[in-house]
């Protein structure tokens, strides 16, 4: 008698951000989706900094938590900080972020998942997949077990063949204290695919009771802290904890680059290329020898814990320069070592082999997410499971793909860029990377997002009747603004006050409201405007959004525009199978990169790496455009 269902509709392979996302999207689905992973007891667990969101990173997670996934949810209800980034800047710009309680979120995601229906569980280590033809049929375990399964997501994480460094030392791991997976990159390297090496690293963890704090500088949460879902399960924080900062120095940085030597980034061990955005301590001083010094975040793990985690200390160095540099840091001088900073090699398997869906080229049926695809952050891994978790839901009920442009979500963006671009090196989304980022803000993912997910079954009711609700508000609440007209009398204080020109007659509130230095603050002073907030029951997040509309419409605007633009060319769909060595007038370049890729549109086409304006005429009119 078999352990297992004769089929699952979706196994999920992994049990990190991206594996609890993809399992949680395929059995909400109502797929029958089966969880297997190496340890149960490490579910979504937070292997780096024990913090959600940041910059770009909180878009996704709002993103996420619009379209029906938990990451959001959890970082609520694990939150012991809160913080709006780039507040200081325009609304684009703004990310919420949260610092989390390392246990407290493992158990949650757990709970959470114990909690969906259509999941089930079972630990031990993947070895290998089931193919038939060029399907994927399931999966085989280290005990020898098969498990069928019509799909099959690969979360593997930084667990394939992963390689522990700490100075001289190595030894086989996927994080510490966890043994590395082995057997499925073999497989998949015979069955055609390519694959490489990457490696990241993290911080010493320290005991805060050995920390002394005045000599560092206080880093409180927001005066009034916000939230990341828009759901009505989770409430804003009302006690939080602080962070600290403080900096390295030159002596510090001499201690360090005594062991130099000794370092596997300097002495040849480590061959993979590290994330750019998140280096180690060595490495920053040694790229960037003309700073003086460099800052240290100090970051409590929970609310009932003593553990630290020190960010911006990431190291590969062995123990001991470890702590003789780190006792030099102000603030840090009789500091004890809970465990040493370590770097970690894995396989990862270029994205470029990979569909939008994230659904292989070659294997039907299997999807990769996460680290496996080359990405850094648990935000980037999570909306790769959920999308994953969705596609093979999708797939195995022969239901239509499902997919984000790069005008719709961060995630469209991100993922664009992985199968478009592929990577070489650690792969991170910053609002840089984002051509339309003041249409993806933050606060109207639920706006953008929310529709997609209840209409594959995934957002609920509740959330859609939320989203409707703010929508319908907001809408005329700007409406207000567009009919109601304001006497020079009325508001000629307050322009006179951000010294913006004085109005002469009457004109609507919109007009007014539209000016620089005019706030929504100041707008709430007008008795007619507070009589409409007070009648109308409007709450902070409603008036928020009302403001970012009405200031920024013309910036919207051009974005929507340019977004229709490109929508166009999206629309124009590449015939699979397409030759494009065929086309001989287009470069070879153009030619070897598009057949390799094979995009699916012309707009995917034009954002690869080598293809021409040039090249994507002829493409348009080999085509017949």
């Amino acid at each position: 008698m078999s352990l297992f269902l004769d089929t699952y509709d979706v196994i999920v392979v992994g049990g990190g951000h991206a594996g609890s996302e993809a399992a949680a999207a395929a059995a909400n689905m109502g797929s029958r989706t089966l969880l297997v992973t190496m340890n149960l007891q490490n579910i979504a667990q937070m292997s780096c900094n024990p913090a959600m969101g940041g910059i770009a990173k909180g878009q996704i997670v709002r993103e996420i938590d619009a379209l029906g996934g938990y990451s959001g949810i959890v970082s609520d209800t694990s939150a012991i900080q809160f913080k709006m980034l780039n507040k200081s800047k325009g609304p684009a710009m703004w990310s919420p972020r949260v610092q989390s309680d390392r246990m407290r979120f493992a158990e949650d995601w757990r709970n959470l998942l114990e909690q969906t229906p259509n999941l089930d569980f079972y630990q031990e280590m993947v070895n290998g997949i089931l193919i038939e033809g060029e399907r994927v049929v399931g999966v085989t375990t280290s005990l020898g077990l098969q498990i069928k399964g019509k799909s099959v997501v690969l979360t593997n994480g930084t667990f394939l063949n992963g390689l522990i460094h700490i100075g001289e030392k190595n030894f086989g791991g996927g994080r510490a204290g966890e043994r590395a997976a082995t057997g499925i990159t073999e497989q998949l390297v015979e069955l055609g695919f390519d694959y490489g090496r990457m490696k990241t690293g993290t911080p010493p963890r320290v005991d805060g009771r050995s920390l002394d704090y005045s000599k560092m500088i206080e880093q409180p949460g927001d005066t009034k802290p916000e939230k990341f879902s828009y759901s009505n399960i989770t409430k804003p924080l009302t006690n939080q904890r602080s962070c600290h900062m403080t900096y390295t120095s030159p002596e510090v940085h001499d201690l360090l680059r005594e062991g130099f030597d000794r370092s596997p980034m300097f002495n040849g061990r480590i061959k993979s290329i590290g994330p750019r955005y998140c280096p180690s301590i060595e490495d920053k001083i040694h790229r960037f020898s003309e700073k003086e010094r460099h800052q240290i975040f100090v970051e409590p793990e929970g609310w009932n814990t003593v553990e630290v985690y020190v960010n911006g200390f990431s190291t590969s160095l062995p123990e001991d320069v470890q702590f003789k540099a780190l006792r030099s840091v102000p603030g840090f001088e009789k500091v004890k070592f809970f465990r040493a900073g370590y770097a970690i090699e894995y396989d990862y398997f270029p994205p470029t082999q990979l569909k939008h869906t994230l659904e292989t080229k070659l294997i039907k049926g299997l999807y990769f997410a996460g680290q496996i695809n080359g990405t850094t952050g648990y935000e980037e891994a999570a909306s790769q499971g959920l999308m994953a978790g969705i596609n093979a839901s999708l797939e195995t009920q022969d239901k239509e793909p499902f997919f984000l442009k790069r005008n719709e979500a961060y995630i469209g963006v991100l993922i664009d860029d992985l199968i478009t671009k592929g990577t070489e090196e650690p792969y991170r989304m910053f609002t840089s990377r984002a051509e339309y980022r003041t249409l993806l803000r933050q606060d109207n993912a639920d706006i953008r997002l929310t529709p997609k997910g209840h209409k594959i079954c995934l957002a609920k009711d509740e959330r859609m009747w939320r989203m409707e609700e703010k929508n319908k508000k907001t809408e005329e609440f700007i409406d207000f603004f567009k009919k109601t007209s304001i006497k020079p009398e009325n508001i000629n204080p307050i322009l006179e006050r951000h010294g913006s020109s004085p109005m002469k007659q009457s004109d609507k509130m919109f007009k007014v409201f539209s000016r620089p230095r005019v706030s929504m603050d100041d707008m709430r002073d007008l008795d007619t405007v507070k009589e409409f907030i007070n009648k109308h029951e409007l709450d902070e997040e409603i008036i928020e959004q009302t403001e970012i509309q009405v200031k920024y419409s013309g910036y919207i605007q051009k974005e929507k525009n340019n977004a229709d633009r490109l929508n166009r060319l999206e629309g124009l769909k590449i015939p699979s199978n397409f030759d494009f060595t065929k086309i001989k007038s287009m470069s070879f370049e153009a030619r070897e990169k598009l057949a390799e890729i094979q995009p699916t549109t012309v707009s995917q086409a034009s954002r690869i790496s080598g293809v021409s304006p040039n090249d994507i005429s002829v493409l348009l009119v080999y085509m017949g455009r």
